[in-house]
């Protein structure tokens, strides 16, 4: 696939893997895929796949393969050590490992349920613990599912405690459950102020002071040591931004390592930047969506942007990199499917981001960060498939609705492995489409290539040079004989063989510029009346002038009509278009010459 790439705000985002939900079938992207590794011509390197020879599959570049799931992704995280990948998703409920340095997938396990969050406990994949959608509880270790436990009440955030090896559970209750991995047992749970449940359990990395976000819209700050609460904050939303009635959550809290720094999401899309040293935040940023937060983000050390600290929030449609100070758009990312959450790979400009499509979603930002280490090949290949046009990658199918192919008597293959069916129609091979239209109609090419040759002559025909004749309002009658009489005289003088210039000429077809007769055609006091007695016994032949003007009209008209078949003759002679084309040139040609004598 082509490396696609969006430029908002001026700051480019390359789009390496996961662009949304596949625009093709399923059974397509499949074949492409076996073609793919099967194809003799491939160079395989140690970034991917380089293709010889086949324009549908050059410039094709997969991070990790089989970075995805069946149906979609629900949470994705990397380890300590930097060295591997962590990722849920459905359908079937599973985890899937994946290693850099090998950048393919280590394992996959399914679950017996769906996925809330999860916990990497040691520095590797090797020991975690999954909090499912059913009230359970499993510890995972290298070999398998270690322990299994469950909850008085469905789990919605866990956190996990270094120093006191407690894991803190929110849920949908008013507790935060504790339960202790040293001693193997549920210990004294922490009872906070909130009546429906509490949404996110968070740890500052500094101080390690606990942080809980309620669905009633409060925080609750508590000190690990007394096992007490010692704040509690409860944010307020701009009256502009909000109505007071409407009651908001806290859906998401980040805090940043300074060990100060707060950022809180709301349920309404907006996000709120606190200093614990002060009950008021002081920046206010909204998303404009409506959506609820779904994750946070503090990061340091960026690149770009004189290095300015960028708070990254994400809800269900876009992931949004803004200025901590004055809440300013850096950049933005907006896949085409729900975002359910996102990683930032350390001290890099790559981002997982796990959606409701099949591929994990991966962006590389070169204004954030550098490339990772096991793929620094990213930052020379971006703009190198940056500049490769993208394929077509239905250039081998044709798509035929079922009147189609009644039409072409295929009919009697739908439900065969020649149509695959799609939408209000089916997918079939190009070729197969061409020979049975070709036997349904033999006559196609040959009635197209009668209409493209006709309309080339019509073309012609209307692109010839007429010299217009503009009659005048007194006696027109008598200048349209003048005018036909000079032009008869013109004609003789080319059988001839005699040349005149373009000046003389129109003063011969147009003799109603000489001065002597100009009141004849322009003042109405000399228009001639042909109903008079007078003017019929003077000019008796009137009738017989008519039926002449009627002659040289059926004569110009018989011309034309030779014309034309003298160019179908030579139409039927030619056997190919570039014939046909050589001698409409010549006639082009032949008529401009006459025209200019």
């Amino acid at each position: 696939m082509v490396l696609q790439v969006s430029n908002p705000n001026n700051v480019k985002v390359y789009t390496v893997s996961g662009s949304g939900s596949r625009s093709i079938p399923d059974w397509l992207e499949r074949r492409k895929k076996r073609v793919l590794k099967n194809d003799p011509g491939i160079v395989k390197l140690h970034f991917g796949f380089r293709i010889k020879g086949n324009l549908t599959l050059t410039s094709r570049i997969e991070l990790i393969q089989d970075f995805e799931f069946p149906e979609a992704s629900l949470r994705v995280k990397t380890t300590k050590d930097g060295r591997f990948i962590m990722a849920t998703g459905v359908y079937k409920p599973q985890i899937r490992v994946y290693e850099y340095s090998e950048m393919s997938m280590k394992f996959d396990r399914h679950t017996d349920s769906e996925n809330v969050n999860f916990v990497i406990l040691s520095d590797d994949w090797t020991k975690s613990v999954l909090l499912q959608n059913d009230r359970t509880i499993e510890f995972h270790t290298q070999g398998g599912i270690y322990y299994k436990t469950r909850i008085p009440k469905f789990g919605r955030d866990l956190v996990y405690h270094y120093p006191s090896c407690d894991l803190l559970l929110g849920a949908s209750s008013h507790e935060v459950y504790r339960l202790n991995l040293s001693q193997g047992r549920f210990l004294n749970s922490f009872s906070t102020d909130s009546t429906t449940g509490v949404n996110v359990t968070i740890i500052n990395p500094a101080h390690q002071l606990f942080g809980f976000g309620t669905e009633n819209g409060t925080i609750e700050l508590w000190d690990p040591r007394s096992r007490s609460r010692i704040g509690l904050l409860a944010p307020q939303l701009p009256s502009s931004s909000a109505n007071n009635n409407d009651l908001f959550q806290v859906t998401a809290m980040e805090y940043r390592n300074d060990g100060l720094s707060l950022a809180v999401g709301t349920s309404t899309g907006h996000v709120l930047l606190y200093d614990l040293r002060s009950s008021k935040p002081w920046l206010v940023k909204d998303h404009q969506y409506g959506y609820p937060i779904k994750k946070l983000f503090w990061y340091d050390n960026v690149i770009g942007d004189e290095g300015k600290t960028k708070i990254i929030s994400a809800d269900n449609k876009i992931m949004k990199i803004w200025d901590k100070d004055n809440g300013a758009n850096f950049t933005s990312i907006e896949p085409n499917t729900d975002i359910n959450d996102f990683c930032v790979v350390p001290d890099s400009g790559l981002i997982f981001v796990a959606n409701e499509g099949i591929q994990i979603g991966a962006f590389y930002v070169p204004s954030l960060g550098p490339a990772p280490r096991w793929c620094s090949f990213l930052d020379n290949l971006t703009e190198e498939m940056e500049e490769n046009p993208q394929q077509n990658i239905y250039e081998n199918y044709k798509f035929a609705t079922r009147k189609e192919l009644t039409n072409l008597g295929m009919d009697q293959l739908i439900g065969t492995n020649v149509l695959k069916p799609y939408m209000h129609g089916f997918f079939m091979d190009l070729q197969l489409y061409e020979k049975a239209k070709l036997i349904a109609n033999p006559f196609a090419y040959a009635d197209y290539r009668e209409r493209i040759i006709k309309e080339k002559f019509e073309k012609e025909r209307e692109s010839r040079i007429r010299v217009t004749k503009k009659l005048p309002k007194v006696n027109k009658e008598l200048a349209s004989r003048l005018i036909k009489s000079s032009e008869k005289g013109i004609k003789n003088h080319q059988e001839e063989g005699e040349i005149a210039t373009v000046a003389v000429v129109d003063d011969v077809i147009n003799p109603l510029k000489d001065n002597r007769f100009k009141e004849l055609f322009t003042n109405p006091d000399f228009e001639i009346d042909e109903n008079t007695t007078e003017y019929n016994l003077l000019h008796p032949t009137k009738r017989n002038l008519k039926k002449y003007d009627d002659d040289d009209e059926d004569e110009q008209m018989k011309e034309e009509s030779e014309s034309e078949e003298e160019s179908n003759t030579s139409k039927s002679d030619t056997d190919s278009d570039e014939g046909i084309i050589f001698i409409i040139k010549y006639k082009v040609r032949n008529s401009v010459n006459k025209i200019h004598f």
